[in-house]
């Protein structure tokens, strides 16, 4: 017992300093906003589905008794009941803060056609009927959540419909009948009505637009290193004017996953609603991307003598390097070199408002190729670059440039004395160049793809370099089958 009373208090401590998901100080590292413009755009599309959805409303058969003057007792019955046309019109989706969204639909029209049977002793009538059905509103709250994979989840709360007033037109000059109706059967028809409405609308948040959420990917390939974890890290958060959706936006290893030292930062999103979506990409996706390349070892490289131009003034040879460092020259005469570079760390892409840019430094390491084939080091160089970068946005993908700096070259470490390094500065420029810029060029070019639903396009695009994010606003296409 004493030995747990030690040691409760450590273990209170490391359960509190633990972080969890959605915890204080874990940010996301991409921010989905949808503007009201958006939610107008989603809710246009939707009532389109929802009006073919009503279409296919099954109606039951309403039958009875009835006594009317001077006809007496007889049974009636409306069969055959079927939408024929309807016309969802004025549908707003808006946000509902601390739930989700909330979907009304208002002043909508259905027609409903019919067939009607009069039957009294052995008299038999029949005939056609049409009514028409107007000023329909239909309300409901869609919940928003999040599932444990990380995938948005969405139910049906609330649902509400009314009809303001129903028309009926009956074959023939039959006024009594149209009374028996509008007496006996239209209540029960408005309530069945205002029922199927709201029974077809929660199947279709259930059977539709969940499995429809489902296409959000979590996770997308980028090549064959890595992969980006786009799992919301809480559910979707709506405002008074928007919907706010958080995604981890990490890239990992694909292979295996290891966590980053470094969190996301804080992003302060503008207020801006031209558009109906808007990307907020913090520095932390771009940098985690950085950070499995330089494991992987994908920046690595080595140069040896068959790689430098013919018209060069240096060769990677000790007899070249006689005339600057004759040591080595006489340690391992005519032998030639082979210089291996690494970056020294990740390379951070650093935004500002405007710019974005980085400062990569290498570390190259000299090596004799002795005649036996194995490798002797001589001296180690450190190069640092400024380099200048441009993000673009291709249809779906987030893609990259950069442009080229000017090198700094320093001898760091040398076991054939000191020397000059400017003729060596000058075969590194041209290595990195013609060689390293395209190869790091060609992998961003590539890019990677954002967060979207299936069949959703992106068109009119506007980019904008934040302190620490990429905003881009654009607007959004449902490409219907």
């Amino acid at each position: 017992m004493r030995a747990l009373a030690q040691a409760l208090p450590s273990l209170l401590l490391r359960l509190l300093l633990t972080p969890t998901p959605g915890a204080l100080g874990t940010n996301p590292g991409l921010v989905v906003r949808i503007t009201d413009k958006g939610l107008e755009y989603v809710a246009r599309e939707g009532s389109m589905v929802l009006q073919k959805k009503l279409l296919r409303i099954t109606l039951p058969d309403f039958t009875g008794d009835f006594k009317i003057k001077p006809f007496g007792r007889g049974h009636y019955g409306f069969h055959s009941l079927s939408i024929h046309s309807c016309e969802l019109r004025g549908s707003a989706l808006t946000p509902l803060p601390g739930q989700g969204l909330s979907l009304t639909i208002s002043d909508s029209f259905i027609r409903v056609q019919s067939e009607w049977k009069v039957r009294k002793a052995f008299v038999k009538l029949h005939g056609s009927l049409d009514v028409q059905v107007k000023g329909i509103t239909i309300s409901v709250n869609l919940v928003l959540g999040r599932e444990p994979s990380g995938r948005p989840t969405v139910t049906a709360s609330g649902c509400s419909s009314h009809i303001r007033d129903v028309e009926v037109d009956i074959s023939g000059d039959l006024g009594w009948l149209l009374n028996l109706f509008h007496n006996q059967i239209e209540s029960r028809f408005r309530r069945v009505l205002e029922s199927k409405i709201c029974e077809m609308l929660q199947n279709s948040v259930t059977s539709d637009l969940q499995p429809y959420l489902q296409t959000l990917p979590v996770t997308t390939e980028i090549d064959s290193f890595a992969r980006i974890d786009y799992s919301l890290m809480e559910a979707p958060q709506a405002t008074a004017q928007m919907l706010d959706v958080m995604f981890k936006g990490e890239i990992f290893n694909r292979e295996h996953y290891s966590p980053v030292s470094f969190l996301a930062p804080v992003m302060s999103l503008p207020e801006q609603y031209n558009r109906m979506v808007y990307f907020a990409i913090s520095d932390y996706v771009f940098n985690t991307a950085s950070v499995v390349y330089h494991e992987a070892g994908f920046l690595n490289f080595s140069i040896t003598d068959d790689m430098v131009p013919p018209g060069s003034n240096i060769r990677l040879t000790t007899k070249s390097f006689r005339p600057f460092v004759p040591r080595l020259a006489r340690l391992y005469p005519n032998m030639n070199l082979e210089l291996q570079g690494a970056m020294a760390s990740a390379p951070f892409l650093n935004f500002s408002p405007g710019n974005l840019s980085l400062t990569p430094v290498m570390e190259i390491e000299a090596f004799v190729l002795l005649p036996s084939s194995a490798k002797e080091p001589v001296f180690q160089l450190g190069v640092a670059t400024n380099m200048s970068a441009m993000l673009t946005f291709n249809t779906s993908k987030i893609t990259g440039f950069l442009k080229p700096g000017k090198i700094q070259v320093e001898l760091k470490e040398s076991k054939v004395g000191v020397f000059n390094v400017e003729l060596l500065e000058a075969l590194l420029n041209y290595y990195i160049l013609n060689t390293l810029y395209p190869k790091v060029n060609e992998k961003l070019a590539e890019g990677f793809s954002l967060p979207l639903l299936k069949d959703i396009r992106l068109y009119d695009p506007v980019l904008e370099i934040h302190k620490d994010f990429l905003f881009l606003g654009t607007n959004l296409q449902y490409m219907r089958a």
